[in-house]
């Protein structure tokens, strides 16, 4: 067992795959938290995918993935105000108009003839793939990222709970949620490297989700999301090496596990409530 278990970080691919998904991990499953918490799971969708043509964009010119992720993700968000400004529609409507255009143009762009090879490998990424380099970036932006939700944690948890608080103490909801959604988008930045266009959602709201079946408390949602993340991937990893199987696919796969067995877990009959209806501090 010691040695079916020791012989992937032998390596040097699988074991910086599992340096990544711990450092994916730790930073998904808390931001996944704040996203469950403030409802906003098919925003955070709609950024990983609108900021597709972006990462096709910098890998056919050369330049790194995540600068043209960030101009992906700048440009649909402006073009989401826009349509949403001059639409009579729901915001919800605008925004699967824009990200479902802009996801169409970034798939035609990655199968396009002219493409380079292993340019279709944005849509599912490569975790066995990742560098060294990319190592220190998405540990220094996920750095970041904690130390923000550590710094705004008050404001967070005071708008998530009750917007109308929030006002009270001169907070203002819209302002905080741009914040998280802020977070939301460079955290998949993080994530897009190694899970792909099409997966990172999976781990951004998949752990944070089988968490809130497993406990009605706020902290302890945070610990449980994040350990469920880390374990998850690193389960996915060996799948993958093991199996064959494609790494990000096996992630995604050991996460949709891991949430069907909380969800059966929580069905079963205690003598009350299966599920708390609201989190508490």
């Amino acid at each position: 067992m010691i040695e079916w278990l020791a012989e992937p970080l032998g390596h040097g691919t699988a074991l910086r795959a599992m340096i990544e998904i711990i450092i994916l991990g730790a930073v998904s499953g808390a931001v996944g938290c704040w996203v469950v918490l403030y409802e906003i799971s098919y925003s955070a969708e709609s950024l990983a995918h609108g900021l597709f043509p972006g990462l096709v964009g910098a890998a056919l010119l050369g330049v790194p993935i995540l600068l043209g992720g960030l101009v992906g993700i700048v440009a649909a968000a402006l073009l989401v105000a826009l349509v949403t400004r001059l639409s009579s529609d729901s915001a919800d409507t605008a925004i699967a108009v824009v990200v479902t255009t802009l996801f169409g143009l970034g798939v035609l762009l990655a199968l396009s003839p002219g493409s380079p090879p292993g340019i279709q490998a944005l849509l599912f990424g490569d975790l066995l793939g990742v560098t060294d380099t990319d190592l220190a970036v998405a540990a220094g932006i996920a750095f970041c990222v904690l130390a923000v939700l550590w710094l705004f944690h008050a404001r967070l948890l005071a708008v998530g709970f009750d917007s109308g608080s929030g006002r009270a103490f001169g907070l203002s909801p819209g302002a905080v949620t741009a914040l998280l959604l802020t977070l939301v988008a460079v955290t998949i930045l993080v994530g897009v490297q190694g899970l792909g266009n099409l997966l990172v959602a999976a781990i951004l709201v998949g752990p944070a989700a089988t968490a809130r079946l497993l406990t009605s408390r706020l902290r302890t949602m945070f610990i449980l999301s994040v350990s469920i993340a880390v374990a998850a991937g690193i389960a996915g990893i060996y799948v993958s090496y093991y199996a064959g199987t494609a790494s990000g696919a096996s992630v995604a796969g050991c996460l949709v596990l891991a949430y069907l067995a909380a969800a059966a877990v929580n069905a079963i009959p205690r003598g009350r409530p299966a599920r708390a209806t609201s989190l508490s501090a």
